[in-house]
C-alpha cells in the first residue's frame, strides 16, 4: 500500500486536532505534521516534503494564499495543496488557484469527501467544491475578464499536449483522459508535465486558468 503524506495547517487548535484524528485513521494517510499559521506549513514542507498540504486561508503572521504560493513555488508542485476553509467567495477561490492550489473545499464538507479528496489531489488531480465550481464556471460565462489579468498567448504546444490540457480544463482526471485518447495514465502525466512546464505554471489548476485565459477553452466550447 502506497502511504500519502498530510500536512494540516489551521489556526484552531481544535479544527486542527479534529482533522488530524479523521486523517490518520486512514490506513492509506499519514499525518507527518500540522502547523497554525502559514509560516509553520513553509518550514514543515521544506523539512518533511508532504505530498499534501491541507491548508486554511485566513490565519495569522502569514495567510495560506502566500504559504501556497511559496509552498508551490518551492517544491515545484510536488506537493499538492488542499484549501479547506469557511469563506467561498470569489476573491479567495481565483487567489487560491492563482496560488497554485490543487483543490478547494469548505470545511462543512462531509469527512469522507474531504478524505477522498485529499486522495484525488495526492495523484495529481484537481479539485473543487461543486459550488465554487458551478461559481467560477458562471465567472468565466459572464465575465471573462473580471477576476483575471491579461496572459500572454500560450506557447507552441504539440497537438496531444493540446489536447491533454483541453481535456483537464474541461474537468476530466488523468484516468478519463487515458481512456478517452487511448493512452496509458502515466502518458497523460507526461504530456501534461511537459505542457505545464512551457506554460510556466506549476500546477493541474492554473494549467487550467490559463486555458481560459488565452482562449483555448471556453466555456460551454
Amino acid at each position: 500500500m502506497t502511504m500519502t503524506s498530510v500536512l494540516v495547517v489551521d489556526d484552531q487548535m481544535l479544527v486542527r486536532a479534529g482533522f488530524v484524528a479523521l486523517l490518520s485513521a486512514q490506513s492509506d494517510l499519514e499525518v507527518i505534521g500540522e502547523a497554525g499559521d502559514g509560516h509553520g506549513a513553509v518550514e514543515l514542507v521544506n523539512r518533511h516534503r508532504p505530498d499534501v498540504v491541507l491548508m486554511d486561508i485566513r490565519m495569522p503572521n502569514m495567510d495560506g494564499i502566500e504559504a501556497t504560493k511559496l509552498i508551490v513555488a518551492a517544491t515545484g508542485g510536488e506537493t499538492s495543496v488542499l484549501i479547506l476553509t469557511t469563506f467561498d467567495a470569489d476573491e479567495y477561490v481565483y487567489a487560491a488557484l492563482r496560488a497554485g492550489a490543487s483543490g478547494f473545499l469548505l470545511k462543512d464538507t462531509p469527512p469522507e469527501e474531504l478524505v477522498k479528496a485529499v486522495r484525488i489531489v495526492a495523484e495529481g488531480n484537481g479539485l473543487l467544491a461543486p459550488q465554487v465550481t458551478g461559481r467560477l464556471i458562471r465567472t468565466f460565462a459572464n465575465n471573462p475578464s473580471a477576476m483575471m489579468s491579461p496572459r500572454p498567448p500560450l506557447p507552441a504546444l504539440t497537438e496531444r499536449e493540446t489536447e491533454v490540457l483541453v481535456l483537464v480544463a474541461r474537468g476530466l482526471s488523468n484516468m478519463e483522459i487515458a481512456e478517452k485518447l487511448f493512452v496509458s495514465e502515466g502518458t497523460v502525466k507526461t504530456h501534461l508535465n511537459r505542457l505545464m512546464a512551457k506554460v510556466g505554471v506549476s500546477s493541474r489548476a492554473q494549467a487550467v486558468i490559463a486555458a481560459y485565459e488565452s482562449g483555448l477553452v471556453t466555456v460551454g466550447g
